[in-house]
């Protein structure tokens, strides 16, 4: 055994444990880590990507009008895992906007507000065409002329929103009645 006043021996022993133990702390501190990411991972407290962060907008195009109402009508693409919703839209070009789907209804079809927005649903899309779902645009400021560009936002039901350009474009079709709940039927035009 050594003796307690030349120290060496005990002074080596500890070093050759600190030296051992060196690994192995490196080693529990890398396991600690490896066990935080993977716990942050699986919180719910996690973080996540906007609405507006996952929707690829294309197509998109604007029914020309003189005055009152018109459509807008777009592809919105969802790359997300969740599904979105679109719940309202905005436009320096009119008074008001509503996402509105077609009906039937006797004689035809009616366009009326669709209730609960507009569903992208995850890795998928959903389209605004006429005779369909589209963006109405309601009491417009000026006509809406071929050729111009026309900002247009939408907002998803996380809060989050999506402004994009669309150019106005001659369209003939779809003479659509419009059912606003009030019992009126102005003619949609779009």
């Amino acid at each position: 055994m050594p003796s307690a006043s030349s120290g060496r021996p005990a002074t080596l022993a500890r070093r050759g444990l600190r030296a051992n133990t060196r690994p192995l702390r490196r080693l529990a501190v890398a396991a600690a880590a490896v066990v935080l990411l993977a716990l942050a991972g699986c919180s719910s407290g996690g973080t996540t990507t906007a609405d507006a962060d996952s929707i690829a907008v294309s197509n998109q195009w604007i029914k020309a009008a003189d005055a009152g109402m018109s459509a807008a009508f777009a592809e919105f693409t969802n790359r997300s895992d969740h599904e979105i919703r679109i719940v309202d839209a905005t436009s320096p070009a009119s008074a008001r906007m509503e996402i509105h789907e077609l009906v039937s209804a006797a004689g035809g079809t009616t366009m009326r507000p669709k209730a609960g927005g507009l569903v992208i649903p995850a890795h998928g899309s959903a389209t605004l065409k006429p005779g369909a779902d589209h963006l109405m645009f309601i009491d417009l400021k000026a006509p809406l002329r071929t050729g111009a560009n026309t900002p247009v936002t939408v907002k998803y039901a996380d809060g989050t929103s999506t402004t994009f350009t669309a150019q106005v474009r001659d369209f003939a079709g779809n003479q659509e009645n419009y059912s606003p709940g009030d019992g009126s039927t102005p003619a949609h035009g779009g």
